[in-house]
């Protein structure tokens, strides 16, 4: 039996508009806008200025802090403007423009040819750093600060989190099926990196074909491969972690406080490309999809390229979306622009139709109760929103534990009164932050 956790809902998943589709590699954009800020932590700041000549690959802006990642120039060409662009995430961010000169030219000496397992664990790790990676499952987390845990953390088991639990994105799908090989050799090496020697694959049990292509593989290195109950939101973190290895992480703890360090799929073919090859993080497979695309598609494509070069892609809409969101519809973020770049994180581009969208009226908590019953981390989302709303975030975050929502708004998906339950957890997990910042 799939394994599975508390709470949790069941939406209607509608991966069939593209679980079926081969990831197409996209053109090279004649033009790129690469914000400065990819990620988790402090953005990071331009080292080439209006006018200069680039390649692919090439640092074009450095990290300021441990917590960062640098980010790199995904073709080559002329840079022809820095200034603020559309960001799917801030609204709007400095980005560094550039004019492809249509050679995509790499920097010179890459790609390299590296023997990763010759490699010690630090070289691994700086390989990672220098090529910029982050979680792109969303998250974003630079993935060199997961992968340096402080020495008293002893690390037992690595996680691929394969479960791609968001309904309509089959990104992480569709790249279990076409590049099995270089995804293990990425776990490999992270696991190498970590010096663990139980890695472990988890899938939602609705994709049987990756199942069944992950064990081929995984078999031969001695990876195991979990199937999961196909139940959102399975591929949460910390959900994953207990449901995988009985092991709860503790309110306010990180996984790496278990033992445990976990990356997602597309991570890890990053790492495979980093170590590997010096290939930074400059593309990636993207879902567009929903009722309003002509033809929905996986994409890869280059980090600057645009939600509207992406869309045009899949042959346009084909009627007016009600909405259009980065990542699902359960932890995206709807976007004013389709001008806003496409970036490391942007797992998916999802554009809904009127017949999908029922955004109904906010009314008051009638106190039923179906929120707490799905929330999988145990919470009780009425009570914060509640206290969001009227402005207590120092009690939301003392009494009734605001820090452990994991956001998967699994709360506002049950929730008859339509409230916005995790606007008002974001809300107050972000006035609580700023007050702390004050002291």
């Amino acid at each position: 039996m799939a394994k599975s956790f508390r709470g949790g809902v069941h939406p209607d998943d509608r991966k069939r508009y593209t679980a079926t589709k081969a990831i197409e590699v996209a053109p090279v954009p004649v033009k790129v806008i690469i914000p400065t800020r990819q990620h988790i932590g402090a953005p990071c700041a331009p080292v080439v200025t209006v006018g200069d000549l680039v390649k692919k690959g090439q640092v074009i802006a450095e990290a300021q802090a441990f917590v960062s990642s640098p980010i790199h120039a995904s073709t080559s060409g002329k840079v022809v403007e820095i200034a603020d662009y559309p960001h799917s995430v801030f609204g709007s961010c400095v980005a560094i423009v550039i004019e492809s000169d249509g050679q995509d030219e790499w920097l010179e000496g890459l790609p390299l040819d590296r023997q990763w397992k010759a490699m010690e664990a630090d070289e691994i790790k700086d390989a990672i750093r220098q090529a910029g990676l982050v979680g792109m499952g969303g998250a974003t987390f630079p993935t060199h600060v997961k992968m340096a845990p402080p020495p008293d953390k002893s690390i037992d088991t690595f996680i691929l989190n394969a479960a791609e639990c968001e309904p309509y994105l089959t990104a992480d799908h569709r790249a279990m099926l076409e590049y099995t090989e270089k995804i293990v050799t990425g776990m490999q090496i992270a696991m190498k990196a970590l010096g663990v020697k139980r890695g472990i694959v988890g899938v939602e049990e609705n994709k049987p074909d990756a199942i069944a292509a992950m064990q081929k593989v995984c078999g031969v290195v001695g990876i195991e491969v979990m199937p999961l109950e196909t139940k959102y939101p399975q591929g949460a973190e910390k959900t994953l972690i207990h449901v995988i290895t009985g092991k709860e992480v503790p309110s306010g703890a990180l996984p790496m406080d278990v033992g445990v360090v976990v990356q997602n799929v597309g991570t890890a073919i990053a790492i495979a490309d980093a170590v590997e090859r010096g290939i930074p993080l400059i593309e990636r497979v993207t879902t567009v999809t929903g009722a309003a695309i002509a033809e929905p598609k996986n994409l890869l494509l280059r980090v600057g390229d645009t939600f509207s070069n992406a869309i045009a892609m899949c042959g346009g809409f084909k009627e007016e979306p009600m909405k259009v969101i980065a990542g699902g519809p359960m932890m995206g973020m709807a976007q004013s622009n389709i001008e806003a770049p496409i970036m490391k994180g942007t797992s998916g581009i999802l554009a809904l139709t009127a017949a999908d969208v029922n955004p109904g009226v906010e009314r008051p908590c009638i106190r039923c109760g179906r929120c707490v019953e799905a929330c999988p981390m145990g919470l009780i989302p009425s009570m914060l929103s509640i206290l969001g709303e009227r402005g207590a975030y120092p009690v939301a975050k003392e009494e009734y534990d605001l820090l452990d929502c994991v956001e998967c708004g699994s709360c506002v998906y049950v929730c008859p009164a339509k409230r916005n339950i995790v606007h008002y957890i974001k809300l107050s997990k972000a006035q609580n932050a700023a007050m702390a910042a004050k002291k």
